[in-house]
C-alpha cells in the first residue's frame, strides 16, 4: 500500500511540474530615473539603471518627437531585434552610463544574463510642460516635454525560455525643448517687394509673411489687422546650432538657403483673436521720417499639438522710411 501511494505522489508531483508553466521572474525599475545617451545620427538610446542592472529601450532617431501627442492617442511600435529593440541585462559589477553609452565600453563590470524583447508594443504618450504665464506680459514658454512610455504584451527571451508580460511601465522619459530666444533688435527689416516683415538673431526668427499692404504706409496713425493662415501670417523658425550662422542674406531670397539648419518652425494660430498692429509716427518737415512699430497681439504660436501664447503685446520691431514733403 506504502509503494501505491508513493507511486501516486510522485505523478502527482510531475503532473504538477509539467503543467506548462514558467517561473515569473519580475524587474522592477519604478524608482530609477530615464536618461538617454547622446544622439548618434541612427538611434536613440534609452536607458534606466539600478546597481547592478539595467532597461535599454533602442528606436531609431527621431521616434519620440518633442511634440504632445492628440489627447486619447499615443505613438505605437512594435519591437523588433533589428530598429525596435528593448533589453534588461544583469552584470556583476555596479553599472554606469559608459557601459551603455561608451563608445567603447570598459571591460567591467561584466554581464551575467540578457533578456531580448521578441516581441509586443512600445506605446509612447507626451506632453508638453508649459510653464505658468508672466506677470507681465500673460506669455508662456515651453519647459520641456514628458514622455510615458509602456510596453505591452512584451515578450522577453530568457535563458531559462520566453516570459510575456501583459503591461510593463518603462515610466517617463523628458527631453528639453528647442532653444528658443525671443530677444530681437529693436529695427525689423522688410522685403523690397513689401511682402515679408522679419526680424532675427542668431538663433531664430519672427516673421509677418504676405502682409496686408494697407498695414505699413506713410500716414500717422494705428492700423490693426487679424493674423490667418494665408494674409498676415505668423511664424517663428528656430534653427539647429552648429549648422551655420543667420544673417539678413538669409531672408528675402529664393529658393530658402539650406543652411543653417532649420529645428522647428511654429506659426500663428487662428483659433485665437491675435493681431497685428502697427502704429506710425512722423517727424520733420522737408524730409518727413515714417517710423513704423509693428506689434503682435495675442498671438498662440503652435507646432504640431503643442503651442504656447507668445505675449499680451510682443514688439516684432520698427521700420524707418524717409521721404520728401510734397
Amino acid at each position: 500500500m506504502k509503494k501505491y501511494a508513493s507511486l501516486l505522489f510522485l505523478a502527482l508531483l510531475l503532473n504538477g511540474c509539467d503543467d506548462g508553466d514558467l517561473t515569473v521572474d519580475t524587474i522592477d525599475f519604478d524608482a530609477a530615473t530615464a536618461a538617454s545617451c547622446p544622439e548618434n545620427n541612427i538611434n536613440t538610446l534609452i536607458y534606466k539603471t539600478k546597481s547592478q542592472e539595467s532597461l535599454i529601450l533602442q528606436l531609431p532617431l527621431n521616434s519620440i518627437p518633442n511634440d504632445a501627442t492628440p489627447v486619447n492617442d499615443s505613438i505605437v511600435y512594435d519591437i523588433n531585434n533589428s530598429t525596435y529593440r528593448v533589453v534588461y541585462r544583469a552584470y556583476d559589477g555596479t553599472v554606469g552610463t559608459e557601459n551603455i553609452c561608451g563608445t567603447i565600453p570598459p571591460r567591467t563590470p561584466n554581464i551575467t544574463e540578457e533578456w531580448q524583447a521578441t516581441a509586443g508594443k512600445i506605446v509612447i504618450k507626451s506632453i508638453a510642460n508649459i510653464g505658468d504665464p508672466s506677470p507681465t506680459d500673460g506669455s508662456t514658454r515651453i519647459t520641456g516635454y514628458t514622455h510615458n512610455i509602456i510596453f505591452r504584451n512584451i515578450t522577453f527571451l530568457k535563458p531559462a525560455g520566453p516570459q510575456t508580460e501583459e503591461e510593463f511601465v518603462f515610466g517617463d522619459y523628458k527631453t528639453s525643448p528647442e532653444n528658443m530666444s525671443f530677444t530681437f533688435p529693436e529695427n525689423a527689416s522688410q522685403c523690397s517687394d513689401k511682402k515679408n516683415v522679419y526680424n532675427f538673431n542668431s538663433t531664430s526668427y519672427l516673421m509677418i509673411s504676405n502682409l496686408d499692404a494697407d498695414l505699413i504706409v506713410k500716414q500717422a496713425g494705428t492700423r490693426s489687422a487679424p493674423i490667418s493662415s494665408t494674409t498676415n501670417k505668423v511664424n517663428y523658425t528656430t534653427f539647429k546650432s552648429n549648422t551655420g550662422t543667420l544673417t539678413s542674406s538669409y531672408f528675402c531670397v529664393s529658393p530658402v538657403p539650406s543652411t543653417p539648419t532649420i529645428s522647428g518652425t511654429w506659426d500663428g494660430t487662428t483659433d485665437t483673436s491675435g493681431t497685428i498692429e502697427v502704429t506710425t509716427v512722423t517727424a520733420g518737415t522737408t524730409n518727413i521720417t515714417y517710423t513704423h512699430t509693428i506689434t503682435l497681439k495675442n498671438v498662440t504660436l503652435k507646432k504640431g499639438n503643442t503651442k504656447f501664447f507668445l505675449a499680451n503685446s510682443f514688439v516684432l520691431g520698427t521700420i524707418t522710411e524717409t521721404s520728401a514733403s510734397n
